[in-house]
């Protein structure tokens, strides 16, 4: 093979050798050339851009109002046409409402903005000249953005920004009944029997095996004419049978169950979503959504997940007849664990 030592360069500025004391820096090749845009030289093409944003703007504050006449406007009547129509125009409306700003931004940004490049070392700022510093540096930025050149830009902007929050707003508040009575009052009562869901036919201790799991509802559930499914969703109930040497009732509880048949709220104290697994060889609840896991042997103490406090236990017996009814409502609030409670 031959040698090609001889056909390499005695130097190179570009890699630098073993031995040598010093390697050469590459310079600085600085910035690229600025390129202006139209709307930079052209006075026309700046107003235009200018009342585009603004249209875009004017266009989120439309998707705002078109949400609220969705969410106010359209009387639902128990129809899925209605319903499919209400959603269609909240989805548009809050989608109109964060393109119309979002989308406004950042062509506000690309045409009318000042874009060229700089480049500033980097240093701590802790002398009063460095702190005026940077607040000339704001200032600087507030001015290059031109919003107080634009007041076309600066009025819908805020007209956009101020309304664009109230469907949030809207959308939170009817998530549900806020923490308080609303939570703690169910339809549970001393001597109301629990029933099957969804058909609400009573169940007898006698036809609860162990091992065996019931989603249960109060059989009050079935009379009610209004407001059924707001009750229902406070009210919902798992019920199962264990062995009564499983369980370890705290003082005071020893007789909340009856021949290890117990009951919990079906509403995960976390954020509310239907706990309706059953692992039965663990005696473990889970709730599918965040996996907080609550043993059941222990009156359902959190042993994992995000859920901070125990399902509320539904306290149960049987009547003359041999059906399971409640010996009262829960004795503390269902559902979230609101920052209120304790």
């Amino acid at each position: 093979m031959g040698n090609h030592s001889d056909d390499l360069p005695a130097s190179s500025e570009v890699v630098a050798k073993a031995g040598h004391d010093e390697v050469e820096k590459f310079q600085d090749p600085g910035l690229p050339p600025h390129r202006l845009r139209l709307a930079d030289t052209d006075p026309k093409a700046a107003k235009r851009a200018e009342r585009q944003v603004a249209i875009l703007f004017g266009i989120s504050a439309i998707g705002t109002l078109l949400f609220f006449f969705a969410y106010f406007g359209i009387r639902l009547d128990q129809t899925i046409a209605t319903l499919r129509l209400q959603n269609m125009f909240l989805g548009l409306g809050i989608g109109f409402a964060m393109l119309g700003i979002g989308t406004g931004i950042v062509h506000w940004a690309r045409a009318l903005m000042p874009d060229h490049e700089v480049s500033e070392e980097r240093h701590e700022m802790r002398t009063e000249e460095d702190r005026l510093a940077a607040v000339q540096i704001v200032d600087d930025i507030v001015e290059e953005t031109g919003i107080k050149r634009r007041p076309l830009i600066r009025n819908t902007l805020i007209g956009a920004m101020a309304l664009a929050p109230l469907p949030a707003i809207a959308i939170l508040r009817d998530l549900g009944p806020l923490p308080g009575n609303a939570m703690h009052t169910t339809l549970w009562k001393k001597g109301e029997r629990l029933a099957r869901d969804p058909d609400g036919t009573p169940i007898k201790a006698a036809d609860v095996t162990i091992g065996s799991a019931f989603h249960v509802i109060p059989e009050s559930l079935n009379t009610l004419t209004e407001g059924k499914l707001n009750e229902k969703a406070k009210a919902a109930v798992l019920m199962m049978r264990l062995d009564p040497d499983e369980l370890h009732p705290s003082a005071g509880r020893e007789d909340w169950a009856y021949n290890g048949i117990v009951a919990y709220s079906k509403i995960c104290t976390h954020v509310g979503c239907p706990v309706a697994l059953y692992e039965q060889q663990t005696h473990h609840l889970l709730c599918p959504c965040h996996q907080s896991t609550f043993d059941l042997t222990r009156e359902c103490k959190v042993i994992f997940g995000p859920a901070v406090r125990p399902l509320p236990q539904l306290p149960i017996t049987v009547d003359s007849e041999g059906y399971l009814v409640a010996q009262s409502g829960f004795h503390e609030p269902v559902g979230p664990s609101f920052w209120e409670r304790s």
